[in-house]
């Protein structure tokens, strides 16, 4: 049998680390190392070790999706692309100090992103953590270490307007922050006023494609103006709010103080990163608080294959057009609702929420009399048939940040679709939808 160069030299070269082994190990006097790195060397060279990895998901008994939902942290949001998926790879290969490239990471960031400064977080959540932890050091001049226990009795509010109340305000309370709830604009100006707001807190989503309040009476500009006004920090949470590219750098161009991006959704970076962009003096006092100092940020671990991935996803975006980071969405959205074609009382609609997850989603409306079926029990089916489907949280549901669902709509997102799962989408809906037939 002949042996090709290539494994020769393998062999000679493996031939020779273990005579060099030996050597050493004589001259030491320990004569169990030569064995005992030999096997160590065989085992990382065993001609069975797959370069693609185990499937830990089967090897676990945790079933894979079709995700027809979207960036859902639930659903472990999105999956990156291979440019991204290969900086992480390199990038866990080799150590470094973390401090140093957290830095050298915000400056990238900062320069491609056209803001002053920036800092890769654990998410959108930690994100909001730190821009509340780095406003009231701002505000009080006081050490990383005093948050939260020594907030009372000075400066420590965050106002929010009763309409941007959500679950994400405990991120502000880590810091030993309480929310200030204002409704009305006479009501912000007197908060703000009143000497005790570190920071404002506006939640993007909440408004309509205007920047005026959907559900709230202070649109995004004019909170911005009278925070200003009153020299008060002003953050924006645009947690999902990329697409489109440009909103990566219009609002901290607009003026807003800082601003989150979660990086696991339009962004495709690893689910647990994500960005806090913004000004300098802010930004410097967020890595202050981030790890692995002692400060708020220390469980809120950013690893350096998270970081690294991070900056791979920026340079991902910035490598697109408008277009081109759209993709082919439209086109799963036309191909799913070409199935639906035929079946009595079901009518399509294409929508694209105008802030939050921009991108094209597909609405199936029916009657649920002429169809024989509800649509909790086709949620209920394509959950538990294999492979799991998921559809977007919003079907079945009232109206939600531009999405115009109701209780017999089914809402496709189609984004994170994998090639050829459109197909599948399209042919499982139809066929319950027509079961009745």
């Amino acid at each position: 049998m002949s042996v090709s160069t290539e494994s020769q030299a393998g062999f000679l070269s493996r031939r020779r680390f273990f005579s060099w082994v030996s050597s050493l190990a004589a001259a030491l006097g320990a004569g169990s190392l030569a064995s005992s790195v030999a096997s160590s060397a065989e085992t990382f060279a065993s001609p069975t070790a797959s370069s693609d990895g185990e499937d830990y998901y089967a090897k676990l008994g945790v079933p894979t999706i079709i995700n027809a939902a979207g960036t859902y942290t639930t659903l472990t949001a999105a999956c990156m692309p291979p440019e991204v998926l290969a900086a992480v790879q390199k990038a866990a290969l080799h150590p470094v100090r973390l401090h140093e490239l957290q830095q050298k990471a915000g400056e990238y960031i900062a320069r491609r992103l056209k803001c002053e400064g920036a800092v890769v977080t654990s998410g959108a959540s930690g994100a909001i953590s730190l821009a509340t932890a780095a406003c009231l050091q701002y505000a009080n001049n006081i050490s990383i270490l005093e948050m939260p226990q020594a907030i009372e009795g000075i400066k420590n509010q965050v106002i929010v307007q009763r309409a941007h109340r959500y679950e994400y305000d405990r991120a502000m309370y880590l810091c030993g922050a309480r929310v200030t709830e204002v409704v009305t604009l006479d009501d912000y100006k007197r908060a703000c006023g009143a000497g005790r707001a570190v920071m404002t807190n506006f939640f993007n989503a909440a408004e309509d494609e205007d920047g005026i309040a959907a559900s709230a009476q202070i649109g995004r500009e004019e909170w911005l103006r009278v925070a200003h006004e009153y020299k008060i920090p002003c953050h924006l949470d645009a947690a999902a709010d990329m697409p489109p590219i440009s909103n990566l750098w219009k609002y901290t161009g607009m003026g807003f103080d800082l601003v989150a991006f979660s990086g696991g959704k339009g962004m495709r970076g690893p689910q647990n990163a994500g960005l806090l962009l913004g000004r300098k003096s802010l930004t410097d006092l967020a890595h202050e608080n981030n790890n692995p100092g002692d400060g708020i940020g220390r469980g809120m671990k950013v690893a350096k294959e998270q970081i690294v991935g991070m900056v791979a996803a920026v340079d991902w975006v910035l490598s697109h057009t408008e277009e081109s980071m759209q993709g082919d969405y439209q086109k799963r959205v036309d191909l799913i609702a070409a199935a639906m074609k035929g079946i009595p009382s079901v009518r399509t609609e294409t929508v694209v929420p105008k802030i939050a997850n921009h991108v094209p989603h597909l609405l199936i409306r029916f009657d649920p009399k002429v169809i024989g079926v509800t649509t909790d029990q086709i949620v209920e089916v394509l959950r538990n048939e294999k492979p799991s489907i998921e559809l977007n949280p919003n079907t079945g549901q009232k109206p939600n940040q531009g999405i115009p669902a109701d209780g017999n709509t089914l809402v496709v997102g189609v984004w994170m679709l994998q090639p050829g799962e459109d197909v599948l989408v399209g042919q499982r809906i139809r066929a319950l939808l027509t079961r009745k037939a």
